[in-house]
């Protein structure tokens, strides 16, 4: 039985002795064989643009150069999209806010009862007795509506986004809604 393997096709390269050692030394550090060593070190080159001839020097000071025209365009760039929503959030959502506030003022004042000054003479108090029934009545009614009322109470939640003000939210079906709203009405 033959067992399958995978056969490379290999080459000789005449170097010194000395260099052999170091460079075995230096693969046993980055790779788990020596051609995966060789390809990493021609891939840093070929990447970077660098000749190993070169003094690295001049050529890593223009590759810092190059990446920090980089980073300071990203820069910029961010900065200048910062503007852009700071320039929206001003021109654009506060006078918005600000009128939607202001008709709902408005329509707040115009909705306010008048209240009618009250008489200098006070009478004297009139005490009324209430029906038993009729009392645990109201205090039923009562103490449904303090259950219903914590529980849209306990679903709400304050929710603060990065632009506006922050507000409420009511994390509720729309079926409990109007059933809060007709238990309102019916009392």
């Amino acid at each position: 039985m033959k067992k399958n393997r995978k056969t490379y096709g290999f080459s000789a390269i005449n170097i010194k002795s000395r260099v052999a050692k170091r460079f075995r030394s230096f693969s046993k550090k980055t790779a788990k064989s020596h051609t995966g060593t060789l390809i990493a070190v021609m891939d840093f080159f070929e990447w970077h643009g660098f000749v190993p001839s070169d003094r690295l020097g001049q050529s890593f000071l223009q590759e810092i150069i190059n990446n920090r025209k980089l980073t300071e365009t990203s820069i910029k760039r961010t900065e200048a999209s910062i503007a852009i929503i700071r320039d929206i959030e001003i021109t654009q959502t506060k006078p918005t806010n600000a009128i939607l506030e202001a008709l709902l003022e408005q329509k707040v004042k115009h909705e306010r009862p008048k209240v009618e000054p009250k008489p200098l003479r006070q009478e004297p108090l009139i005490e009324t007795t209430v029906p038993k029934i009729r009392y645990e009545r109201l205090m039923d009614k009562m103490e449904m509506l303090k259950r219903e009322s914590q529980y849209v109470v306990g679903n709400t939640t304050l929710v603060k986004p990065s632009f506006g003000k922050p507000y409420l939210r009511l994390d509720i079906t729309a079926g409990e809604l109007e059933n809060y709203k007709r238990t309102l009405q019916n009392l």
